[in-house]
C-alpha cells in the first residue's frame, strides 16, 4: 500500500516523522510521502527513519495557493531538490506570512473570549509551525471545546465572523507549480473535491468547473491530481480518474492523515481504491520525475 499525503508535527500533524513511519509500517503501508504544509523541516528525519525501518519515504510539501479568480486550492510537490534556493526562499517567505497571520488570529480569538497565549499554541518542544488546527487543539486542551470538531462549528470559535475575517496572503497556483517544477519536482492538485467557488453560474456543475480548472492548471504545468483520497466516494474517485486521464495527469493517492488526536477517523492508507489503482506506477512516476 502507498500513501502520498501525510503530515507530521513539523506542520499541523501531531506525530514525529519517525512515529509516522512506524505507524505506516504497522498499517502495512510501505511507501509514504511526507507533505507538511509550507515547510520541509521533517523531511530528512523522515527519510532517515524510513531507511532504518524499511519504509520508502518520498519527500514532499503542500502549498496553499489561489488563482487569479481567488479560487483556493492546495498544490502538493514531490521529488524536488531539497536544496533549491528559490524553493527554500519562497517557503521561508510563506512561513513568515503565516506568523503574521497567527498573531492576528490570536487577537481575534481573544476578542471573542478565548484567552489563549502564544505559549498555549506551543504543543511540543521546538515547535516552529502554527496553523489553524494548532489553534483548534489549543482550544481543546484549554477546555473551551469538548472535541476537536467543535472548533469548526458554524459561527463558533474558528468559524466565528471575527476569526474568519483574518486572512493570510497566499502564493499563486501558477507560482507554486513553477517553483516545484523549477526544483525538479512533480506538482499535484490536492483533494480536488474540497475546492470551493468552482461553479460560476446556475447552469454549471461542480464537475464542469473542475474540468475548466484542470485545463487551466494543466496549461500552467500541473502534472498530477490526487484522485484517491480519504473522503472521496467511489463515484467521485471514478470521475476524478477519468478527468486525470483526459488531461494526461498522473493519479496519486493520499489519506491526509494528521494524527490520531484529530479524531477525524482518517488512517494511513485509508482511501477507496479501484481496478485502475496502481501503487507501483504512482511511486515510480512521483519519485523518478518521469515528466
Amino acid at each position: 500500500m502507498i500513501d502520498l499525503h501525510l503530515h507530521t508535527y513539523y506542520s499541523d500533524g501531531t506525530m514525529s516523522p519517525e512515529a509516522l513511519v512506524l505507524l505506516a509500517k504497522e498499517n502495512g503501508v510501505r511507501t509514504i510521502a511526507i507533505t507538511d504544509h509550507d515547510g520541509m523541516g521533517g523531511l530528512k528525519e523522515g527519510i532517515d527513519a524510513g531507511k532504518r525501518h524499511g519504509i520508502h519515504v518520498i519527500h514532499g510539501v503542500e502549498l496553499s495557493t489561489e488563482d487569479d479568480e481567488k479560487i483556493y486550492m492546495h498544490i502538493l510537490g514531490y521529488g524536488f531538490d531539497l536544496n533549491n534556493a528559490e524553493m527554500n526562499e519562497e517557503i521561508e517567505c510563506i512561513r513568515q506570512k503565516r506568523v503574521e497571520r497567527n498573531e492576528k488570529l490570536l487577537s481575534a480569538l481573544n476578542e471573542i473570549g478565548c484567552n489563549l497565549t502564544m505559549e498555549d499554541l506551543q504543543l511540543r518542544s521546538g515547535q516552529d509551525y502554527i496553523g489553524k488546527p494548532t489553534f483548534a487543539l489549543a482550544l481543546l486542551r484549554k477546555g473551551y471545546i469538548s472535541s476537536y470538531g467543535d472548533a469548526y462549528a458554524e459561527g463558533q470559535f474558528m468559524r466565528s465572523e471575527t476569526v474568519r475575517r483574518v486572512h493570510r496572503e497566499k502564493i499563486s497556483a501558477e507560482k507554486a507549480i513553477k517553483l516545484i517544477r523549477g526544483a525538479g519536482g512533480v506538482p499535484v492538485l490536492a483533494h480536488p473535491m474540497k475546492i470551493a467557488r468552482l461553479v460560476k453560474n446556475e447552469n454549471e456543475t461542480f464537475w464542469d468547473g473542475l474540468d475548466k480548472q484542470l485545463a487551466k492548471l494543466k496549461g500552467l504545468g500541473l502534472l498530477g491530481m490526487e484522485c484517491y483520497y480519504s473522503s472521496h466516494t467511489p463515484e467521485e474517485t471514478k470521475q476524478l480518474v477519468s478527468l486525470a486521464e483526459k488531461y494526461e495527469l498522473i493519479t496519486t493517492a493520499g489519506s491526509d492523515f494528521h494524527g490520531t488526536e484529530y479524531e477525524s477517523g482518517i488512517r494511513i492508507g485509508g482511501f477507496y481504491t479501484d481496478a485502475k489503482f496502481d501503487e507501483n506506477k504512482m511511486a515510480s512516476e512521483i519519485q523518478n520525475g518521469i515528466y
